[in-house]
């Protein structure tokens, strides 16, 4: 088989469990929320970029953001078994995560959520918005998409126990790379 960049390899779906992955006995204990998912799969996180600068319109809303205040942003790309699978883009208000490790390229076991509880605001709800749609051209060069091949857009937003949003994180996937699965009880 191939496509317009070449011999189409075989990649099988990362399997993204949307309710699980976020449970605080995974990120509260040191570990990935990709732990589960990716089995041993190699994953890499590369194209970091950890700046302060102004949250998209949706994220400054969310959060709440004044004109004029700043965000932590934190832009990656994740590749999985070679393959670039997504772009996540994490906007925190500037002046909550101040000084932590939240505004360093590594931010340790257990991830943002883990230093966001040792700042004291800990997530502890979460909501997700599926949206999908063509890639912009820039998205597309960024995750290798073969021409035709549509993107998953998740907004995942964190809530502190006072309802506030301490995280918005705009994730494009890569669609033929996942299958999202949700399982709850009734």
């Amino acid at each position: 088989m191939q496509n317009a960049r070449g011999p189409a390899r075989e990649f099988p779906p990362l399997r993204r469990r949307g309710i699980q992955r976020l449970a605080y006995e995974r990120w509260g204990a040191g570990r990935s929320v990709w732990e589960t998912e990716r089995g041993d799969r190699g994953l890499e996180v590369d194209q970091v970029e950890v700046y302060e600068g102004a949250a998209s319109e949706n994220a400054a809303r969310t959060l709440g953001l004044e004109a004029g205040e700043s965000a932590c942003i934190r832009s990656r790309r994740f590749v999985l078994d070679g393959k670039p699978v997504m772009l996540a883009t994490s906007y925190l208000p500037a002046s909550l995560v101040a000084g932590s490790a939240i505004t360093q390229r590594d931010t340790g076991p257990g991830g943002t959520y883990a230093r966001l509880a040792e700042l004291g605001h800990k997530p502890v709800h979460f909501r997700e918005e599926i949206r999908s749609r063509m890639p912009s051209p820039e998205e597309a060069s960024r995750l290798n998409l073969p021409e035709g091949t549509p993107v998953m857009l998740v907004c995942r937003t964190a809530f502190e126990e006072e309802g506030r949003a301490v995280e918005v994180n705009e994730m494009v996937l890569d669609a033929a790379a996942y299958v999202l699965e949700y399982d709850f009880d009734a």
